[in-house]
Formats: C-alpha cells, sequence, structure tokens
C-alpha cells in the first residue's frame, strides 16, 4: 500500500475532519462542486462541516452602509479588487469565531492571491489541518468567458467578464502555484470543461 493510500486509511478509521480547498475561474463550477461534496460529506456520518465562500462575504460587505462598506462598494462599481486585508478578514474572523476542531473544512474561492497564500497556510497549520486537499478545476480563458456571458447577469458585462479573467491570469495563477508546490496539501487538479456529474464523480474518486 502506498504512503497515500495509508493516510487516507487512517482518515477513515481516526474520522479525522479532512479540509478541502476549491479553486478556479470564475464560472468553473467549483461553488456546485464544493456543495456536492458537502453532501456527500454530511451523508456519511455525523462529522459536521464548515463551509466558507468569500464571495458572498464581500456581496454583504459592499452592501453595508458603513464606511468600509462604502469604500468596497466603490472599488466594486469600479471593477477593481478588493485589497487584500478585507480579502483575509473575510475568511480569517469566521474561523476565529466559529472553527471548534471536529469539524470537515471546505473553502470556496480562496485564496486569491499570492500574498494570502501563506496566510491562509499559517491559519491552517495553526488549527492542524492535515495534508489539506487543494481542488484546482481548471477551465480555458474561452470557456470561462463564454460561460459567464451565458448567465445573463446585470453584472456580467463584457469588460467586467474580461478583468475578472485577466486577474485569474495574473494573480490567482501564481496562487495556486505555491499550492501545487507545497508538499504538505494533496492537490488535485480536475478538468472542469465536463457535465457537473463527470467532474464529481472523478473528484470522488480521487478524494476517497
Amino acid at each position: 500500500m502506498d504512503k497515500d493510500s495509508v493516510y487516507h486509511l487512517k482518515i477513515e478509521e481516526e474520522g479525522i475532519p479532512k479540509t478541502f480547498l476549491f479553486v478556479g475561474r470564475s464560472g468553473c463550477g467549483k461553488g456546485t462542486q464544493a456543495k456536492l461534496l458537502i453532501d456527500y460529506l454530511k451523508s456519511k456520518g455525523e462529522t459536521p462541516v464548515f463551509y466558507l465562500e468569500t464571495g458572498e462575504i464581500f456581496r454583504g460587505l459592499i452592501k453595508n452602509e458603513n464606511y468600509t462598506g462604502k469604500l468596497s462598494s466603490q472599488l466594486n462599481s469600479e471593477g477593481k479588487l478588493q485589497p487584500e486585508f478585507l480579502a483575509v478578514w473575510a475568511w480569517s474572523h469566521l474561523m476565529v469565531e466559529n472553527l471548534r476542531g471536529d469539524e470537515h473544512l471546505v473553502l470556496d474561492g480562496l485564496p486569491r492571491r499570492l500574498h494570502e497564500a501563506p496566510v491562509l497556510d499559517s491559519a491552517l497549520n495553526f488549527y492542524e489541518r492535515k495534508m489539506p486537499f487543494f481542488i484546482y478545476i481548471n477551465v480555458s480563458r474561452d470557456w470561462s468567458k463564454e460561460r459567464l456571458s451565458s448567465r445573463k447577469r446585470s453584472d456580467d458585462t463584457e469588460d467586467s467578464i474580461n478583468k475578472r479573467l485577466d486577474w485569474f491570469d495574473t494573480e490567482v495563477v501564481s496562487t495556486i502555484d505555491f499550492f501545487k508546490q507545497n508538499p504538505n496539501y494533496k492537490f488535485l487538479e480536475i478538468n472542469g470543461e465536463r457535465t457537473i456529474e463527470e467532474i464529481h464523480k472523478e473528484l470522488m474518486t480521487m478524494i476517497f
């Protein structure tokens, strides 16, 4: 039995909470796959699941009428990136306030920039999360652009879509490489240009 098989067997035997990070281009379906995984984990036992998705947090922030919310909303309307300290705040305060230590942890769409990566890595080390799964759902720029354009959302203008795709190429790719080169993570790359069912099936095979 190889080292990875021994590790996964140990997880199942001892009930060690698992950690999963989902990253990919906008429209790749990472949120859908994260939620399918959560449903699977909940169906297999009583271990609770803590789900953290920063997009929803930022959407709530920009609707806030306080000073920070107004500045954040202005950046969002201009198509600019939120500052890194807010990105870290978006997930770090929720970990501090909510983690108990006995739950599976599913992180959707973070970290998003290279400078955030070692901060998140330090948090996972602090909470003694062993060998997190880093799941990169890989789709091409053209595929992502077509998917986002087809959603017909008011904020999915051609300009905003191009900015998000540019941001992924300039910021997120280097973040992905950080975790790919880190031996303390189980890096999984999955072709996201398939059906939801096909991706989920392969993901379950790779993890379990």
